[in-house]
């Protein structure tokens, strides 16, 4: 028996090359680069500045029918020459796009080229060494922005890792996750006085102050000398469910170098915040900062002032899987049932993860749906009917259609300002997800009563 196959309507996901972009963008001294149309590129540009409000640059080796049809190698030759020339980078983080894989450009081939015609008596740009270039293999027809985003740091990796001596350092992968939450996560490493490469890192080249003149490349960004020492590591910590260490930086430093792999999920929730900071202090050996025992406190006194509000209020929670594994397992931490956790993600994990962290999950009646689009989402909607949806931006239609309050988390939020600047991730960032929860909750009762109310 066939099973039947119904088309994609509107994408639960965005598109592979974007997740390398971004992640290429935490490099310091990092140009992005596509190999494939001029029209990828500004699509990509478009959405990532529209969630971080900040200038873009993204290069093309601008495909053209004839591109198509002979190959890129001359137009990406002439790309990297350009960029290098007009750039001046250190790093040149280059993806691949649907076209070019599809046509079946040797990448790596044309890269060795290019390097060998300066090998050969060419005059390099500038006169200036040539550019570290680290190739992803991204094509959009398989995979969705996070496969990207993890492509391009276990690229970067395999690149520029070396061996040496093992250093008291910890290497934090943290996920596609926000400049507010990079920047919190820099704030712990420090307090507790543990030397630590972040990568990527785009807490400043992606929520930066103002320039007096444009910069071609921004400040910030993990420098190429600190990444060189991810392989001489004592460990790696990964913020992940879902990821397979065959496609992980961290699983590549743990095979290659020996660096011990910590995967965990993403710290949202009491329960794993409280893992990510029992984890830090046994690798760090020092005990807990005492700033982060009071902003536990806090946040278990609002659990508990909080909670008549929210509990058994129902929620679809939607997005990359790894997003969906923590905040499914915060919101059952907080009394709200999530009655779907969906993502157009294709791990084949999904499930097996969320009944790791929700014991009860088949109980509560919680369905899971993976490789989904918008369409289906809205169909359980419909049956299941929310008290909440919670993920992106791209759900704003749904819930203006079924007037669900809509709390918008993750990537890309491009109907609200301040994306970038969202916290999600410790028991702070518990926090403002928790406030904004409770509020979204009493707003909805508020404007729905017939004679409103001033007073909680």
């Amino acid at each position: 028996m066939k099973t039947a196959k119904t088309a994609t309507q509107n994408a639960c996901k965005l598109c592979n090359p974007l997740g390398a972009c971004l992640a290429f963008r935490g490099i310091e001294n990092c140009v992005p680069f596509l190999h494939g149309s001029q029209g990828c590129a500004t699509y990509i540009r478009r959405y990532l500045i529209s969630h971080f409000n900040e200038p873009i640059d993204i290069a093309s080796s601008n495909f053209n029918e004839d591109t198509a049809v002979f190959g890129g190698s001359r137009n990406l030759k002439l790309g990297l020459k350009n960029i290098t020339q007009q750039y001046r980078p250190e790093v040149i983080g280059l993806a691949t796009t649907c076209l070019s894989e599809t046509i079946g450009d040797d990448v790596d081939m044309i890269l060795k080229e290019y390097v060998n015609l300066f090998k050969n008596g060419e005059p390099l740009p500038n006169g200036e060494p040539l550019p570290v270039m680290i190739h992803a293999s991204t094509p959009s027809y398989q995979g969705s922005h996070i496969d990207g985003f993890h492509a391009a740091m276990k690229a970067t990796v395999a690149k520029l890792a070396e061996e040496g001596p093992k250093k008291n350092l910890l290497n934090i992968f943290p996920n596609m996750v926000s400049p507010a939450d990079l920047r919190h996560m820099k704030e712990i490493l420090k307090d507790f006085n543990t030397p630590f490469v972040l990568l990527p890192d785009y807490s400043e080249t992606l929520d930066g102050g103002p320039w007096a003149e444009y910069h071609r490349i921004p400040t910030g960004g993990t420098p190429v000398s600190t990444i060189k020492e991810t392989g001489m590591a004592s460990g790696s910590i990964e913020f992940t469910s879902v990821l397979d260490a065959e496609k992980s930086p961290a699983g590549y430093l743990e095979k290659t170098f020996a660096v011990p792999r910590y995967q965990m999920p993403l710290p949202i929730g009491i329960k794993q915040s409280d893992a990510f900071f029992g984890l830090l202090e046994k690798l760090s050996e020092k005990p807990l900062p005492e700033k982060y025992e009071h902003e536990r406190r806090r946040l278990v006194d609002a659990y508990a002032d909080g909670h008549k509000y929210i509990f058994d209020n129902k929620a679809i929670v939607y997005g990359e899987e790894d997003l969906v594994v923590a905040m499914a397992a915060f919101l059952r931490e907080i009394g709200i049932v999530p009655v779907l956790c969906a993502s157009g993600g294709k791990s084949g994990l999904l499930k097996k993860r969320l009944q790791e962290l929700i014991p009860d999950l088949d109980e509560a009646g919680i369905k899971v749906r993976d490789g989904v689009d918008f369409v289906d989402i809205e169909d359980e909607a419909k049956v299941l009917k929310p008290d909440l949806l919670i993920g992106n931006s791209k759900g704003y239609t749904m819930s203006r259609k079924h007037n669900i309050p809509f709390i918008r988390i993750g990537f890309p939020i491009h109907d609200r300002f301040g994306g970038q600047r969202q916290l999600h991730l410790g028991y702070r960032g518990t926090q403002e997800l928790f406030d904004r929860i409770v509020n979204t909750v009493i707003a909805e009762k508020q404007s729905s009563s017939p004679i409103g109310y001033t007073y909680m």
